[in-house]
């Protein structure tokens, strides 16, 4: 029994020995790094692969200055700026000139970019900042931050500096993405900063159903009915007349004006127009509030008189 056992322990073993062993390629110690090839910058993470030579076989971070060191090699490499294929020719070159190799074999691949990055802010559902790696277009930043916030404003900031200059761009959101404009979907190179302001507002105050503040989607379009539409209409008891107080000047002081409500809602007058920051205030007319108070309460000891009479005469 036991001499069986180890018959067929030595022939597994035999077998084993026997099964073609897969070859480990002379660059497989550069990882598994295969992004889209574009310029590498500062702070990117790139892997360089030499051919038989597993010391100068790795991964590498560029330094903030663009250049990169490998070992036994004297000279820095200068390596933002240049595309990995352009890479590949200047450490091949480098390695043939200080001697270290005859004819060497160099792939150059990027296994991380930190140079590109994009930046969305302001109100979208979710701030995000990301590398723009391969294509990327302003409206995938936007789906990258899931979507407009209900505060965003009708235009998008794309910011992009560089040393010498600023340059701040300006995209409405009907052109991006209500009417779909190819013209208007910018594309991202790294570096831009994406900024959604929030919708300048008007406050709707008072003797209304759903007090508030409102964002204005279009300039210029907001109006005192839809104002009151979006507060969901009047309560009981308003006065014939509401009031728009607007800022009058940059100390803060604020003019007011009186809009003749009734005949708005009536068509009789001219729907007044609203501007952003505007607050638009309705009183509510007390003495008819009180005089539909106490007619409630006749009319409720009048009803309980009447039921007691009833009452009684059972």
């Amino acid at each position: 029994m036991l001499r069986s056992a180890v018959v067929l322990c030595l022939a597994a073993a035999t077998l084993a020995a026997q099964q073609p062993t897969k070859p480990v390629s002379p660059m497989s110690d550069a990882g598994p790094a295969n992004l889209p090839g574009q310029k590498i910058g500062p702070n990117d993470l790139i892997a360089i692969s030499v051919y038989d030579a597993p010391e100068l076989t790795r991964t590498v971070r560029v330094a903030a200055e663009g250049y990169i060191r490998l070992p036994m090699v004297t000279a820095r490499i200068q390596a933002a700026g240049l595309l990995p294929s352009a890479l590949e020719t200047v450490i091949a070159e480098t390695l043939v000139k200080e001697g270290i190799l005859v004819k060497p074999v160099v792939m150059v691949t990027v296994a991380e970019y930190a140079s590109r990055p994009v930046a969305v802010v302001g109100a979208v559902k979710k701030p995000i900042t990301f590398q723009a790696v391969g294509r990327v277009t302003l409206l995938d930043a936007i789906a990258k931050a899931e979507g407009l916030s209900d505060l965003a404003g009708p235009e998008i900031l794309v910011t992009t500096s560089s040393e010498d200059k600023r340059l701040v761009q300006r995209f409405t959101v009907r052109e991006l993405i209500d009417n779909a404009n190819p013209e208007m979907n910018l594309l991202l190179q790294g570096g831009e900063e994406i900024r959604v302001p929030e919708a300048r507002k008007i406050f709707v105050a008072g003797n209304v159903k759903k007090p508030g503040a409102f964002p204005i989607r279009e300039d210029n379009q907001m109006t005192v009915l839809r104002a009151l539409a979006l507060a969901e209409g009047l309560s009981p008891f308003p006065l014939k007349y509401a009031y728009v107080y607007r800022k009058a000047d940059n100390q803060g002081g604020k003019n007011e004006i009186q809009v003749e409500l009734a005949k708005i809602i009536k068509r009789q007058a001219v729907d007044f127009p609203l501007e952003p920051e505007d607050t638009l205030y309705i009183p509510e007319d007390e003495t008819k509030r009180r005089l539909v108070g106490t007619t409630e309460k006749i009319v409720g000891v009048g009803l309980a008189t009447a039921s007691g009479v009833l009452i009684w005469r059972r």
